[in-house]
């Protein structure tokens, strides 16, 4: 089984970075259980997409960036789209990077100590350094494969240690509820799961993993259970929060700090595990995905060793490392980042379900009326996705 688990290894570590932590506590904290169901609606529908990502990367044995160049004809629309693209996963991407690596950071601090704080970011900075250097596929999924299961291990742990109501954690995830000012709670948690720059990774990396169309129900397979695993960690994080006995929390080290008195060191030591786990499979990921994105948006069709791959995350992960060692915040970028990536998810929803659905492209693959329907009801997500998160920008929300 594990010999067939692949890309969605990578596209599950991605998501689950500090936002997600951080996200997820919140949740746990303020609602408890209540929120359980939207991480488990965000996760179908993760899986849905990332699904069309990867049966599309298959049949066509390209980026999605290059399948959705060729397939908008008109010129200036397929400038905007390529510079929507360009805009919300290289530059956004670079403005996150601190973000990634400075969640592997708290989780340093909370195993180690603050005394040799300010080389940990440096530290994490050069293993994702040697990890994407060395360019194998095969090296980067068992690394993956080996985080992703400590990181559950990790999380789920730590649920346990709090021990949780069955009955309350069962009523959270299948009954929906909203509690009183949890709408951004509830969209936050979705926000975090379904992320733009994962479609591209998916669809890229499948092609160093499998070559044939019958590989596809190995590809399903592995989106399936890696996405789950990322939905299982996630909603330990909730559960584990609705622990901690504070009701101010400001970010994922909170977690390990709340839940210190009620079980000592152990909640502690697995939070500190899993949150270096978290932002090291992040850190390593974002760099990844926009070094992909460049590769199909330029048309380099190239490996990766080559040093035009190698540039663009190099790049990204070094402007993480300055970022987050200088303590340099730059807000303007952040802002054209969250603009540009609130404009891109729903946008590449409905390019992605578009082409999924025509024949010349997808043969006998393409979407069922299921699918559609499904995919139907994740754009409408996604456009209340995006608009929130440009609102936000511009102080509406």
């Amino acid at each position: 089984m594990f010999k067939k688990i692949g890309p969605g290894v990578l596209v599950a570590a991605a998501f689950i970075g500090p936002g997600t932590i951080t996200a997820c506590t919140l949740a746990g904290v303020s609602f408890g259980y209540a929120l359980l169901w939207a991480m488990l609606l965000s996760i179908l529908a993760t899986m849905v997409l990332q699904e069309m990502a990867a049966r599309l990367g298959i049949i066509t044995q390209r980026g999605l960036a290059n399948v959705i160049k060729e397939q908008l004809e008109s010129k200036w629309i397929r400038f905007i789209v390529v510079g929507i693209i360009l805009g919300a996963i290289l530059i956004g991407n670079a403005a996150y990077e601190a973000g990634n690596i400075g969640g592997a950071t708290l989780g340093m601090q909370a195993l180690f100590g603050e005394d040799f704080l300010n080389y940990y970011p440096f530290i994490i900075g050069f293993s994702a350094f040697i990890l994407l250097w060395m360019g194998s596929y095969k090296m980067l999924e068992k690394v993956f494969v080996g985080l992703i299961f400590l990181m559950s291990i990790s999380f789920i742990i730590t649920a346990i240690l709090t021990k949780p109501a069955f009955f309350s954690v069962l009523k959270g995830l299948l009954v929906p509820s909203f509690p009183r000012e949890s709408l951004l709670t509830v969209i936050a948690l979705v926000g975090t799961t379904i992320v733009p720059y994962n479609l591209f990774l998916h669809a890229s990396l499948v092609n160093e993993k499998w070559k044939l169309k019958s590989d596809l129900k190995d590809a399903r397979r592995d989106t399936i259970i890696s996405i789950g695993i990322g939905g299982i960690v996630s909603m330990a994080i909730i559960i584990a929060a609705t622990a901690i006995p504070i009701k101010e929390v400001s970010g994922a080290l909170d977690l390990a700090k709340g839940l210190e008195p009620l079980f000592g060191d152990t909640a502690k030591y697995f939070m500190g595990i899993g949150l270096f786990a978290a932002g090291i499979t992040s850190s390593i990921t974002a760099p990844l995905a926009a070094a992909y994105v460049a590769n199909s948006c330029f048309g380099w069709s190239v490996g990766l060793k080559d040093w035009k791959f190698r540039l663009v995350w190099i790049s990204i992960l070094f402007l993480g490392v300055l970022s987050l060692s200088f303590e340099i915040k730059p807000i303007e970028i952040i802002k054209f980042a969250q603009v540009a990536n609130g404009m891109l998810l729903p946008v590449i929803a409905i390019l992605l379900l578009w082409i999924v659905n025509k024949k010349n492209v997808m043969g006998k693959y393409k979407n069922t009326l299921f699918q559609n329907i499904i995919g139907f009801l994740i754009i409408g997500l996604s456009i209340l996705l995006g608009a929130k998160s440009i609102f936000k920008v511009f102080g509406i929300f």
